[in-house]
């Protein structure tokens, strides 16, 4: 199967892939936004795998098990986007996307969802941040990610209209 790209509208807590990406901060606490989506929907348990791992540093991932969500996902990748001042950059969500991908990939995953990182408390631009992630995908596969599939999963078409621009630039 060919490496896709592609975004779409939906909820990232029943995305048709193996893994999907909750946006966290370095302490890995899940509150609210994506975050605290992810942890209603697949349960506290997830949190605390999560937390026994941390606190890592912005930029970094750690995996979880995927809790009581749907299959197919198996798997939560948790990129730290933001330290405890809850404030994000560029850098951040580059290398938060970087280690997510390499996360996922090393657990086995094929297919993997993300939401816009940084977007939400970190307050950063989305069309930035599309264009950074999509970027960071780009450089991934060309690299040999094992990765076949990319999602970029946002709750409405202004987040999936972002990725598109980001997908379709080049």
């Amino acid at each position: 199967m060919p490496t896709r790209l592609e975004a779409v509208v939906g909820d990232i807590t029943v995305a048709d892939t193996d893994a999907i990406v909750n946006a966290a901060n370095s302490q890995l606490w899940m509150g609210g936004g994506v975050a605290g989506a992810i942890k209603r929907a697949a349960g506290d348990e997830v949190q605390d795998e999560a937390v026994a791992q941390g606190p890592i540093e912005p930029g970094e991932s750690v995996i979880t098990s995927a809790g009581r969500l749907p299959a197919p996902i198996r798997w939560i990748v948790h990129a730290a986007t933001m330290g405890p001042d809850l404030v994000t950059s560029e850098d951040y969500i580059r290398q938060a996307t970087a280690s997510a991908l390499a996360v996922a990939a090393r657990a086995g995953a094929r297919s993997i969802a993300f939401p816009a990182l940084g977007t939400g408390v970190g307050g950063f631009a989305l069309d930035r941040a599309a264009e950074v992630m999509v970027e960071e995908a780009r450089r991934a596969l060309a690299e040999g990610l094992s990765i076949e599939r990319i999602v970029f999963v946002g709750r409405g078409d202004e987040t999936r209209a972002a990725f598109d621009a980001a997908i379709y630039s080049n």
